[in-house]
């Protein structure tokens, strides 16, 4: 995919990250569901050439190979309000990947449309429109995106969904609060798991758990 940069202000990062930081206290652990068992691709769709199971985590990629083209492991589930949470490693040189939000697949495509947990350098904690508008709706200063990052060690990425509201944590670090203007966009969708077209790399995925929310009325906001 093509991308577009967005600068994002220091100053207006800072108070988005103040404002999601005060978002109400995580859920009780045994109310979440795990969307992935640790040892089988039950309940996913995806290939299964670019998609292994091993170690406890689904692997994204290959690092002895490049990657023709983005390639998308989703749920065969939708989901619209949730909590999700998930732990990864990103490897190799040059690796992007990304956890897809509330998306679809594009017919006859490889390619998913919605929107994008990012993951590599220069886009840590960012969210993306994949295959849509095409460029980062929100997200830190580019200076500041792999400070929360412990390279190639496991991370947490933290994703409440919840109206038009997207927040993002990674490692408990707030990346992103973001509601989407746009009353034409689907709030609704499958959840998706991507390694990036380019160099060999892998993404690894464990510990995928969800907690769905019940619709929140009124102000997005709230």
């Amino acid at each position: 995919m093509q991308r577009s940069h967005q600068v994002i202000p220091m100053l207006a990062w800072a108070m988005a990250a103040a404002i999601a930081s005060q978002s109400p206290a995580a859920e009780a652990e045994g109310e979440f569901t795990r969307l992935f068992n640790g040892k089988t691709h039950d309940g996913w769709a995806g290939s299964r050439e670019w998609f292994r199971v091993e170690d406890g985590a689904i692997v994204a990629g290959r690092l002895d190979r490049k990657i023709p083209h983005n390639v998308f492991l989703t749920t065969e589930e939708e989901f619209a309000d949730f909590e999700l949470r998930l732990q990864f490693k990103i490897l190799g040189k040059g690796a992007n990947a990304g956890v897809q939000l509330r998306s679809r697949r594009i017919p006859n495509h490889h390619e998913m449309i919605g929107y994008q947990a990012d993951l590599g350098d220069g886009w840590w904690g960012c969210l993306y429109d994949e295959s849509r508008r095409r460029k980062v709706l929100d997200g830190p200063p580019k200076v500041d995106r792999g400070k929360p990052v412990r390279g190639g060690e496991w991370n947490e990425y933290r994703i409440l969904c919840r109206g038009r509201r997207i927040q993002l944590w990674i490692n408990g670090q707030p990346t992103v609060d973001y509601t989407e203007a746009d009353d034409s966009i689907e709030q609704t969708g499958l959840i998706g798991l991507q390694i990036h077209s380019g160099p060999p790399a892998e993404a690894w995925y464990r510990d995928i758990k969800i907690k769905p929310l019940a619709p929140t009325a009124g102000n997005p906001q709230e």
